[in-house]
């Protein structure tokens, strides 16, 4: 028998079914935060024909996918949205190598693992910054966020993480927002993890650049990214340094705004899922994913409560589609990971300084209440046996 894409998920076929414990076969849920399960839709979509993308017909699918990707993000007639085919780290890397003149400067809220990621794309491409650390898990105190810009003129931009997956955390960008506009700047927003789910709107909100990915809340497959942003916003990037070639956010605007073409060789068959997955999402909306995401965590929180497991973040700051827990006493991340694999479960570690003491759970993606409640036989299980 030949085995499937989940090798080491227990038993499996050719379709990438793991056998549960009651014999029946079984998808392996992913509780990592991306990629997730997609709807079986989004999975035919990757098989669509072999297609060249200079032709009329790619072109007809990138214009569909980029208008309901500015829809998704909540933007009207003045904003658009650029595909690029990368992870969601290429489209945050985009914006600030892109954005921020060369006399300007990068204010970065880090409060996680993601925050700091933004620092460390800024300082490779000798953009100047200001890095605010506050601590992993720790809320923007909007107060000193104001008295910083209000100290260096010369900040021209603020970058902020929207669901901090490192912890769980969800950052007020509305409130980020407002502080930064009234001082004259620009905000720039990770919303990879939570776009599609999370409130969040170019409209509402009014961040200046929101960067997404394809593969999380937004439930297609791996490979693409994007970055929406008003249309004039995109037109002034002409006169900004050009600090990247392949990641140039204007090159990219002006080949899909212009000519309706793709800069480089794009993924195709992504953008086949994209286009599903958008379509599904717009259909469910995005207060009802969030809704369904919620019912998960909330499913799955109760549980590992009951369990007597502890949570890292106080409820108001824990985004629906991820949930930080400490690893039980007596067991290894390791052993926790390979125990719970073998009942086709992937869980995801922490990262750096909670690596040792949490691992991470996702509620996004196609994950139904049934894997939730077998997932926490399949933990509750293992820790007994742990402990006999």
């Amino acid at each position: 028998m030949t085995l499937g894409i989940t090798e080491g998920l227990g038993v499996h076929s050719e379709e990438g079914l793991s056998v549960g414990p009651d014999g029946r076969a079984r998808r392996p849920v992913l509780m990592n935060p991306g990629p997730v399960m997609t709807d079986e839709r989004v999975r035919s979509a990757l098989a669509g024909p072999d297609m060249c993308h200079r032709e009329p017909e790619f072109s007809r699918l990138l214009t569909r996918v980029r208008r309901k990707t500015t829809a998704i993000c909540g933007g009207g007639d003045d904003h658009t949205a650029v595909i690029l085919t990368g992870s969601g780290t290429s489209a945050v890397e985009a914006v600030i190598s892109s954005t921020v003149p060369e006399a300007g400067g990068l204010l970065v809220i880090d409060n996680g693992h993601y925050g700091e990621r933004l620092h460390h794309i800024a300082r490779a491409h000798a953009v100047r910054t200001h890095r605010w650390e506050l601590g992993w898990g720790t809320p923007v105190d909007l107060e000193v966020l104001d008295r910083l810009l209000a100290a260096d003129p010369g900040l021209t931009h603020v970058g902020v993480v929207h669901h901090e997956t490192s912890t769980g955390m969800l950052n007020d960008v509305a409130a980020v927002t407002s502080i930064a506009h009234a001082h004259g700047r620009e905000v720039v927003v990770d919303a990879v993890s939570s776009v599609g789910a999370e409130a969040l709107s170019l409209h509402d909100d009014a961040p200046d650049w929101l960067a997404g990915s394809s593969n999380k809340c937004l439930e297609g497959a791996p490979g693409l990214s994007f970055v929406a942003a008003r249309k004039a916003a995109f037109d002034a990037l002409g006169s900004r340094p050009r600090r990247t070639y392949y990641l140039d956010l204007h090159r990219h605007y002006r080949a899909q705004e212009e000519a309706a073409a793709p800069a480089f060789t794009p993924g195709i068959p992504a953008f086949y899922a994209f286009d599903a997955a958008l379509d599904l999402a717009l259909t469910e909306g995005r207060e009802a994913r969030l809704a369904r995401y919620t019912r998960l965590a909330q499913r799955l929180r109760g549980g590992l409560e009951e369990m007597g497991m502890e949570i890292l973040l106080p409820p108001e700051h824990r985004a629906a589609a991820l949930t930080a827990v400490r690893i039980p006493q007596g067991l290894t991340y390791t052993e926790l990971h390979e125990g719970l694999r073998r009942d086709g479960f992937v869980i995801y570690s922490a990262q750096e300084q909670l690596a040792q003491e949490f691992f991470r759970l996702s509620t996004m993606g196609c994950m139904t209440s049934e894997e939730i409640d077998s997932f926490l036989s399949a933990l509750d299980r293992l820790m007994t046996e742990r402990h006999r």
